[in-house]
């Protein structure tokens, strides 16, 4: 915990020099540039100027000193944006903060102008650091950083819990219920076996009598006419 708090006062020592040393370098007067240097809107026009008008030397100067101004933000930025969408938060913080300090010399400081061109360069010089070196040491950092969380989160003992939660049982006065209910079921039960036996033996009792008299009836009847002439 002390080493992450360390490097994150470092990036923010880091960005806040960068921030003085970008300030004095965009936010100096140059009255000897005031009669030639206009504001520019217009995406490109800049750099088109550059390779027509300068030479190859000052227009790599031109051009690579605000790329390279960009780069410290690619650098620092990771260490303090959340690791969600991580590069889209750099990019978009390097690009507002560059078009901040482009409207604050061209509107404060005298020989400088807005340049929509500079910002665009100062951007990709952020995304140029954070691709080259400030992904991989964010990355590093972060994934150092969480391995000791992951740990003492491992050491924390665990909850202790009572036997029956832990032997998986149900408690004393459940028990009790459901022994009480497969009873009363089991007594249901029964009791509608027996009275079903009972029904089927009174059933068959009744059975039996019908017959007996169908039988005593058909012994009393009268023999019929023609067994008493076979007799004559």
């Amino acid at each position: 915990m002390l080493v992450r708090g360390l490097v994150l006062a470092a990036a923010l020592v880091g960005l806040v020099a960068f921030s003085v040393l970008l300030a004095k370098v965009t936010l100096t007067p140059s009255p000897a540039s005031e009669d030639i240097v206009t504001s520019n809107l217009q995406p490109g026009r800049s750099l088109r100027q550059y390779a027509e008008d300068y030479t190859f030397l000052a227009a790599c100067k031109q051009a690579g000193g605000n790329v390279l101004l960009g780069v410290p933000f690619g650098l620092l930025l990771p260490f303090l944006v959340p690791r969600r969408l991580r590069m889209i938060r750099t990019v978009l913080l390097a690009a507002v903060a560059m078009a901040v300090v482009e409207l604050i010399q061209g509107a404060l400081v005298q020989g400088r102008a807005f340049d929509i061109d500079d910002v665009i360069l100062n951007t990709t010089g952020a995304l140029l650091g954070y691709f080259v070196l400030g992904r991989r040491i964010s990355h590093r950092y972060y994934t150092y950083a969480e391995v000791p969380r992951s740990s003492e989160q491992r050491d924390e003992p665990e909850p202790k819990r009572t036997p029956e939660k832990a032997a998986g049982t149900k408690p004393a006065w459940r028990k009790a219920a459901d022994t009480n209910a497969a009873d009363a079921k089991a007594g249901g039960t029964k009791a509608a076996d027996t009275k079903a036996r009972g029904t089927k033996t009174e059933s068959t009792k009744t059975a039996g009598a019908k017959a007996a008299r169908a039988k005593a009836t058909d012994a009393k009847a009268p023999r019929p006419l023609l067994d008493r002439l076979r007799r004559r």
